[in-house]
């Protein structure tokens, strides 16, 4: 469901992914090749959403601001997993979001990052280039080698390809 909300629209850029049943309402921009999957809630309703390219929002996912304090903003080849909340927060480019993570109001997530499935970043958190981090609430583990960002990398082409199967 893609719906207006007080007379703002979604927009789609070209090549954009949206399941049927996931739901973009308001002030929601998705970028070029990027993917919205089954489930998503993006509610661009009380704070604007902007999503980069070729970025995925993963199945069951949640996506909002906070009136008069937070957008949600989400950079370019980004992978954001299954049933992650991003609240009012910045992902920079070329992040994953580990599945069931929570990202609350003004956390920044910096670019090349990997936050592993099922931490916390706490609000105002920042969060640095280059570095793995786990846990409630995310903590630094080691700086990424190749092999992670290979993974990224891997990662959002994987849904840029499958979301073209998908339509």
């Amino acid at each position: 469901m893609i719906r207006a909300f007080e007379g703002v629209t979604p927009s789609l850029g070209e090549g954009a992914f949206v399941a049927a049943n996931a739901a973009l309402l308001g002030d929601v921009v998705v970028g070029p090749g990027s993917s919205i999957w089954y489930g998503a809630v993006l509610r661009g309703d009380v704070a604007p959403i902007r999503i980069g390219a070729r970025s995925n929002v993963q199945d069951i996912s949640m996506v909002h601001g906070t009136t008069g304090l937070s957008s949600t903003t989400i950079g370019d080849e980004v992978t954001v997993g299954h049933r992650v909340i991003l609240h009012g927060c910045t992902i920079g480019d070329r992040v994953l979001v580990g599945m069931g993570s929570i990202v609350l109001d003004l956390a920044v997530i910096e670019t090349d990052v990997v936050l592993g499935a099922g931490s916390l970043v706490t609000p105002r958190s920042r969060l640095e280039s280059g570095w793995l981090y786990l846990g409630s609430p995310a903590k630094k583990v080691r700086r990424l080698n190749d092999g992670d960002r290979a993974m990224i990398h891997e990662g959002w082409m994987a849904y840029v390809d499958l979301s073209a199967r998908h339509r």
